[in-house]
């Protein structure tokens, strides 16, 4: 994972960000070649997760808020790893201007911190819905702080039915 920090450029006027270069972005690690784009728009309390693609629809994704705020979760999920089962977060938000690049082989969630924010997605590998998965992402022995109380939380019926980790059997 690596979390990426784009140059802003601010005057009277607002801000100019390159939100992605391939040559800059193969220089910092992320050598991936997108080919589809997401973004979604949600309100405080929504938390949309633990997500993954399994093989051999795997995807990376390079991932940012551009209006509002959000957390942003990746569980590694690689068998043999030495973070296998451990989760890394980050705030993402329209201020800050950070992305996040989550590999191949980690499940994906975000909460929404603020009022309503838009999420953007870029994946190098297209949806394939028979190759869906999940975890569940109130699971206790993961114990995410998702920064919104679970009373307040607004979920898929879907995301509440997703294995735990002590019952998933990891594909990568």
């Amino acid at each position: 994972m690596l979390i990426v920090e784009p140059r802003v450029f601010t005057d009277a006027r607002g801000y100019f960000v390159e939100t992605y270069n391939e040559q800059r972005y193969r220089e910092a690690g992320i050598d991936t070649v997108f080919v589809q784009d997401n973004q979604s728009c949600s309100s405080y309390g929504v938390v949309r997760g633990l997500h993954f693609q399994k093989p051999p629809y795997t995807q990376a994704k390079l991932v940012s808020c551009t209006r509002g705020r959000v957390l942003d979760v990746a569980v590694d999920l690689r068998k043999g790893s030495s973070t296998f089962g451990r989760w890394f977060s980050v705030e993402l938000s329209e201020e800050n201007h950070r992305q996040f690049f989550i590999p191949k082989g980690f499940a994906h969630g975000f909460s929404v911190l603020s009022e309503t924010a838009v999420f953007t997605y870029k994946c190098d590998n297209l949806y394939h819905p028979e190759a869906e998965g999940g975890l569940l992402l109130s699971d206790p022995d993961l114990a995410i702080d998702w920064q919104v109380p679970a009373e307040q939380r607004i979920l898929s019926d879907k995301d509440t039915r997703h294995p735990q980790m002590a019952d998933f059997q990891s594909p990568f």
